[in-house]
C-alpha cells in the first residue's frame, strides 16, 4: 500500500473518530443549547455540524461521478442534494448523528478501496455556485479532510463554551508508538 493510501486512510479514521467524539459531546447538551445561535459563521453547533454534512455529501456525490464509479460511495448519489451550504439538512441530533455515521463509514470503506494510480486522476466538478473545475483527486480528497478539521474544530469550540468537552482531538492519539 502506497504511504499516500495509507495516509488517506488515517484521515478517514481519525475523521470517524472525531465525529464520534464530537457527537457524544454534542448529546451532553439538550436541543435547545445545541440550536443556540452562538455567533460562528454556521451560527449554531447543530448549524455547524449539519455544514460539515452538507459539505460532506456534495463533495462524496462528485467522488462517486468520477470515472473510476466507486461503489463504497455510490449510495450517496440516492440522498437529496443539499439546497445551500448553511442548510439544516437534520433538524436534530440524533437524526444527524445517524446520517454522519452513514457517511463516515462509507468514507472509511472508500479509502480502504482506493489505489495510488486512482489519486493522480482528475475530476471535473462543478461548486456549489455551478463553476466548472478540473483537479487532481488526492488534492480533494485532502482538502475534504482539512475542511472537515477546520469545522470540527469550530464545532469543538462551540461545544466547550457550552460545557461540553470533547476531550483528546490530536491525530497523534490515532498513531502508534513505535520501539
Amino acid at each position: 500500500m502506497s504511504s499516500r493510501i495509507a495516509h488517506l486512510q488515517l484521515l478517514a479514521e481519525y475523521n470517524r473518530w472525531m465525529n464520534e467524539r464530537v457527537y457524544a459531546a454534542a448529546a451532553r447538551l439538550g436541543p435547545e443549547e445545541l440550536a443556540r445561535d452562538r455567533g460562528a459563521f454556521f451560527g449554531s453547533i447543530l448549524g455547524t455540524l449539519n455544514h460539515l454534512v452538507v459539505a460532506d455529501t456534495l463533495w462524496l456525490r462528485r467522488f462517486a461521478r468520477h470515472p473510476r464509479q466507486w461503489p463504497q460511495i455510490a449510495p450517496v448519489l440516492q440522498l437529496p442534494v443539499p439546497a445551500s451550504l448553511d442548510a439544516i439538512v437534520f433538524p436534530t441530533l440524533p437524526e444527524l448523528r445517524r446520517h454522519r455515521g452513514e457517511l463516515d463509514a462509507w468514507i472509511l470503506e472508500w479509502t480502504g478501496a482506493l489505489h495510488d494510480e486512482d489519486l493522480d486522476t482528475a475530476l471535473h466538478y462543478a461548486n456549489s455556485k455551478g463553476q466548472p473545475y478540473c483537479r487532481e483527486l488526492h488534492g480533494l480528497l485532502l482538502h475534504m479532510f482539512n475542511h472537515q478539521t477546520h469545522h470540527r474544530g469550530q464545532a469543538t469550540t462551540l461545544l466547550t463554551q457550552a460545557g461540553a468537552d470533547v476531550g483528546v482531538t490530536d491525530l497523534l492519539a490515532l498513531l502508534p508508538e513505535l520501539g
